[in-house]
This record gives C-alpha cells, structure tokens and sequence, in this order.
C-alpha cells in the first residue's frame, strides 16, 4: 500500500501552519526564561529531554498509542488524559490545540470529529491513514519538541542554526521514545517531570507573559 498519502497528510495536520494555534503555547518553558533557568542550546535541550522522557512528550506517546489502536475508547482516553494534566494551563494547552485540530480535520475531511485532548484528537484523526503507529508517534513528538525549540529561539540568545541543530540532537530520542511507546498500556502512564510542571504552574501568576502557557 502507497503510504506516501497518508505520510503527507500526517505531516500537514502537524506542520506549524495547520491552524492549532501551538504557537501559543509554551509549556512554562516562558517562566523558566525569564527566571534564568535556561541561558542556551546546552540547557534548553536537556530541558526539552527531560519533558520527552519523564513528562508530557512520553505520556502523550503512550496515550496517541492507545488512541490509534483498533477499538479505542476515544471518550474514555480523552477523560483519562484531562485527569493526568498536572496544572490548568496544561490543560488548556492540550485541550485548545485539541479543539482547533479536531475542528479543522473535520472541516477538510468531512469526519465528525469530537473535540478531545490533542494526542487522542490525533489518534483519532490518524487512525484512517493506515500509517505504522510508531512513525505516527514520532512524527508528534517531532512536531511537539520542534514548536518548543521555536520558542527558544525567539526568546534565548539562541540562533536559527544553534535551535536546529538542538532539535536534530533530541532525534534519536524521538525515536527511541516512539519504538518504546508503541505496544504501551495506560498502566504505563505517569509523569516525573516535577520542574516542567512547577514551571507552567508559575506561569500562571505572571504579571507580564506572551504565552498562553
């Protein structure tokens, strides 16, 4: 089977310029700038790291894993992934880009897509592609870890070059992650991210932020 269609498609629903606001969006990596915590390429990839392996990168992994396998409770995952969000703005954050992703999906494919949380929106919407759950798995990951690098170079002394070269670094992550969260299960579920998650908490408070989170 031609996979070249499916494989495009994919890539179009996480590109920058499908209309998921995720740019908006910073994952408390706007707080930890601003704080110091991150000065450059060195310490921004051992954040983005960190989140792939012990936090939402791994957990939204194994939750599209199980949205895209045949007989998925989409209702039930969607539940279960709003109850895992560790602070408000995670949750905002995963539920607006699901919203808008589900919404446009719907609107170019004519699917009735219910709004969910963004990794079960997308393994609702990828499941008709008939793309390997693993390549589907990493090219979210890619996709999340790449708007969070955009973040870094626009607000860290960090150059176009130096922010790619960051992301090409976290791609044999990527992929490790992806081969490791294809046959998880929800028992394997769970974040220890705790700087991460304290991190979007204090976004929260504030006085003067660009991100929504």
């Amino acid at each position: 089977m031609n996979s070249v269609p499916g494989l495009l498609t994919l890539t179009q629903w996480l590109s920058p310029a499908f209309p998921t606001g995720g740019f908006a969006y910073s994952h408390g990596l706007e707080w930890m700038i601003a704080e110091g915590g991150l000065k450059g390429a060195d310490s921004l990839r051992d954040w983005l790291s960190d989140i792939l392996r012990f936090g939402s990168g791994r957990q939204d992994a194994i939750l599209l894993s199980l949205a895209l396998r045949d007989g998925a409770d989409h209702a039930a995952l969607d539940g279960l992934a709003r109850a895992l969000c560790p602070s408000a703005e995670r949750l905002t954050e995963t539920l607006d880009q699901g919203r808008a992703f589900a919404r446009t999906v719907a609107g170019i494919s004519g699917r009735d897509l219910p709004p969910r949380v963004l990794p079960v929106a997308v393994g609702e919407a990828a499941r008709m592609l008939d793309l390997p759950r693993e390549q589907v798995i990493a090219l979210y990951l890619h996709a999340f870890i790449a708007n969070l690098v955009s973040v870094g170079i626009r607000f860290l002394p960090l150059g176009q070059t130096e922010g790619q070269a960051v992301l090409a670094a976290l791609h044999p992550l990527i992929e490790a992650l992806a081969a490791e969260c294809v046959e998880a299960g929800e028992a394997d579920l769970g974040s220890v991210a705790l700087g991460a998650d304290l991190a979007a908490m204090r976004h929260e408070t504030m006085d003067v932020r660009i991100f929504r989170t």
